[in-house]
């Protein structure tokens, strides 16, 4: 189990620093690492960057599927391409290039779609990609990621830099909480256990986390006590832990910031449905599109707060047999 990082007061870098501060550490030691922007590199963090390296930052932009199709073809002769749009561009107009000229011709590109789901926040419906992960969930030769912390964060950076394939990385551009140590280490297609427990088991990504490990926080003062989920890597899923957590507790609650139907929720029910049955919930997005609002208005409206967790963990334990 994951040592957690309790100190709430500590000053964090945002995620748009983190990878403009790796990229630019990583190119420094590789001439092979380029960036492909749309419009978006002051936005991104990626403009320091292309003060720093010039001839190796690429603004396609508002052209998003140029900027895959850019990035695919540097990818062929030899480069390590990053390419980064908001989450909702980065899915709803690239689909066709990530599939043809990146999964199906088997390229190296790391694709990283900002600001997903209620991130977006004030942006509204229009930028809220409630979707993306499951846009990209049925290619082949794919892996797709979403970091919770800033620490997992520059590790997916740096891994996915050395490991050769099509990423996509969802990630907002802020910072809220520092969830793991400063070492902490990880391994893609493993998720981490953060808190153990008997009576249900809740598997959450990104921001979800944070609200799963304070709905585990409610529930324990009623005697329930949850095993809690860092499922960082969608697919491949972890379906070794999948199936303990199932066999383990006997209950099952997904926590996602993004549309239950073809996101994590959905992952984990097909492992769970052939591995071992257990009662199940779903905190997500559900058959509706976004809004404006703050961040915190927008988890009790689409009720993906930890109170609203905790709910859905009464609910599902009470189905138990």
């Amino acid at each position: 189990m994951y040592q957690i990082c309790n100190d709430r007061q500590a000053k964090l870098p945002l995620f748009k620093d983190i990878i403009g501060d790796v990229l630019i550490e990583l190119a420094e030691q590789d001439p092979r690492v380029m960036v492909f922007d749309a419009d978006l590199a002051n936005a991104s963090g990626l403009s320091r960057f292309g003060k720093r390296f010039p001839d190796r930052l690429f603004d396609c932009g508002i052209q998003e599927a140029n900027m895959v199709g850019m990035a695919a073809s540097a990818s062929d002769a030899g480069a390590i391409p990053f390419a980064h749009t908001f989450a909702a561009f980065a899915a709803r107009k690239c689909i066709d290039q990530v599939f043809l000229a990146a999964c199906y011709a088997d390229m190296d590109l790391k694709l990283i779609g900002s600001d997903p789901g209620i991130t977006a926040a004030t942006n509204g419906g229009s930028h809220q990609a409630m979707e993306d992960m499951g846009i990209f969930m049925g290619l082949n030769n794919i892996t797709l990621l979403e970091p919770s912390d800033g620490i997992q964060y520059e590790w997916m950076l740096r891994t996915i830099k050395d490991t050769r394939g099509v990423f996509y990385l969802r990630t907002n551009r802020k910072n809220e909480r520092q969830l793991y140590q400063k070492d902490a280490q990880f391994t893609l297609g493993k998720g981490n256990v953060l808190r153990e427990g008997t009576d249900a088991t809740i598997i959450a990504s990104g921001i979800e986390v944070y609200e799963a490990l304070d709905a585990a926080d409610l529930l324990a003062k009623e005697g329930i006590e949850v095993r809690v989920v860092d499922m960082f890597c969608w697919r491949p899923i972890d379906r070794e832990l999948v199936a303990e957590s199932a066999q383990k507790t006997g209950a099952i609650v997904t926590a996602e910031n993004h549309v239950v139907a073809t996101g994590l929720g959905s992952a984990v029910a097909h492992v769970v449905a052939e591995e071992c049955p257990v009662p199940m919930g779903y905190i997500g997005v559900q058959e509706r599109y976004g809004e404006v609002g703050s961040i915190p208005y927008l988890l009790k409206t689409f009720g993906m707060d930890a109170a609203s967790i905790a709910e859905k963990v009464r609910q599902t334990i009470a189905r138990k047999r």
